[in-house]
């Protein structure tokens, strides 16, 4: 679809013929520490260009890269950024916003639009390339997908020529969809999946979709242009589970429930996964429709050869590999892995002392029923628990804090006799039973402790980006980009 007709854009875009790129740094990627501005911003150093690379932080200058430090709310620091720039290529959005602003992100990105589009036009900017969403604009669109579609449609209101390059999930180590995808798999041998599974994507790896960007910037004739571009696998989001699940070797059984909503998804998917509540809830919405390419022109304009999805994933898998691990601050007293192994010490301690009402208490009590069944529970929940600290999901952190929290007030009322003299779980217990259930909450005691802290520092050891303090609160600040990596030390 042409986006732009009238005189003025013709002559913009019969100057394009020229090649942009030929002036130093006349290049601009934002968004430049983001997942697809860093590997783009990548690309362009290593084939020659010199490239300018617009983030909220300041960066060290690298070969052929000048970093420069821009607001896109703030169309003053926007001017300063574009000055000089020919090309500039808009790859921001504002989906991981703070817990109170997060449901606004179209908003923010309307207006981070409306003021590169200004600042961009006053700069003399002759081309922007927009990597936006692949929408089927006959159907009610999510919330995630109508903002990307609506600045899309906002870079092309001006006199400036857009390329809007529209893909589905894309498919690399630190892409939101790619790692709600990866963690669910491993971490969740029986799934429980909403009917959105069932929907139809055509995934793109990511080193393709830097691909097209480049290839739409070399060649004149796409300028004005939007196009779709997808891998050449369409598959539905279940088919891409398997797919992930045979890679690794693994067996993966899935449970559809029609009635399981996307804000539930998204906080199951907080729980489970690295990826945030606030990124899952937009990306969950736009999942519910199918999502492939159904017109191909793209490939006349930018031939490429594209990667079937069981090589992306592979490499995908690789990428995370080489993350480095992020470890503790100087300020921190304990760290991480600190408090993992003593939650995990914690919650095994605590499955070998409720064990000892077989063996070591003599009272009726524990065979009845009521009994049984409740310690039957309790054994499954401490299994899930520690089943999900070693995945180093916060589901585990939360299932051990609240199960040690239940037991230490179970141990504790069974003591209750020691101050009252008035039993109140069951018979009285004998010395030796009283003394393992002050043992017993000494350990539920650590364990609460050192779950309170994982649940919260695993926020902070998934985000790079700007310094964070380490602190049992402590939140990941809004300039931090998530890694998705659970190597911690």
């Amino acid at each position: 679809m042409s986006q732009q007709t009238n005189s003025s854009n013709l002559r913009k875009m019969d100057a394009l013929k020229e090649d942009s790129s030929s002036k130093d740094y006349s290049i601009l990627v934002t968004g430049a520490t983001g997942f697809i501005g860093k590997k783009l911003l990548e690309r362009l150093a290593n084939t020659g260009y010199k490239v300018t690379a617009m983030s909220r932080t300041k960066h060290p200058d690298s070969e052929n890269v000048r970093f420069i430090a821009a607001n896109a709310f703030e169309i003053s620091s926007l001017s300063k950024a574009l000055k000089g720039i020919e090309t500039a290529f808009y790859l921001l959005h504002s989906m991981e916003g703070s817990k109170k602003e997060w449901e606004h992100f179209a908003d923010r990105e309307k207006l981070q639009a409306q003021n590169f589009l200004k600042a961009a036009e006053d700069a003399g900017v002759k081309r922007i390339i927009y990597l936006g969403g692949l929408v089927n604009e006959s159907l009610e669109l999510s919330k995630h997908m109508k903002s990307r579609h609506d600045v899309g449609k906002i870079l092309a209101s001006g006199n400036i020529p857009l390329t809007e390059l529209r893909a589905s999930l894309i498919v690399g180590a630190e892409g939101g969809s790619y790692a709600m995808l990866r963690y669910l798999v491993e971490r969740l041998p029986l799934m429980v999946c909403p009917k959105w599974v069932k929907s139809t994507t055509q995934p793109i790896a990511v080193d393709n979709v830097i691909d097209y960007l480049l290839g739409v910037m070399k060649n004149p004739v796409t300028a004005g242009k939007t196009l779709e571009i997808g891998g050449p696998d369409k598959m539905t989001y279940e088919q891409m589970m398997r797919l992930y699940s045979s890679i690794i070797n693994r067996n993966l059984f899935i449970i559809q429930i029609p009635f399981l909503t996307t804000r539930l998804s998204s906080y199951w998917i907080d729980l489970v996964t690295p990826v945030k509540a606030s990124l899952a809830r937009p990306l969950v919405d736009s999942l519910v429709h199918d999502s492939y390419v159904k017109d191909n022109s793209i490939d006349e304009l930018v031939p490429i050869k594209l990667k079937h999805m069981t090589e992306a994933i592979k490499e995908a898998r690789e990428e995370a590999i080489s993350f480095k691990p992020i470890v503790k601050t100087p300020e921190e007293k304990t760290s991480y892995k600190i408090n993992q192994k003593l939650l995990l010490i914690s919650l095994c301690a605590m499955a070998i002392i409720g064990s000892t009402y077989y063996w070591m208490d003599d009272r009726t009590d524990v065979w009845e029923i009521s009994w049984l069944f409740g310690s039957l529970i309790w054994y499954i929940a401490i299994i899930f628990a520690i089943s999900f600290v070693r995945h180093k999901a916060r589901l585990g952190y939360l299932i051990g804090g609240v199960l040690s929290w239940v037991t230490m007030a179970f141990w504790l009322f069974d003591n209750f006799y020691v101050v009252f003299q008035i039993s109140v779980i069951g018979a009285e217990p004998s010395l030796d039973v009283t003394l393992r259930n002050f043992i017993g909450v000494a350990f539920a005691g650590m364990a609460i402790f050192s779950s309170h802290n994982v649940f919260h520092k695993v926020r902070v050891y998934q985000a790079r980006g700007k310094s964070v303090k380490e602190s049992a609160a402590a939140e990941v600040p809004n300039e931090a980009r998530p890694v998705y990596n659970t190597d911690f030390t």
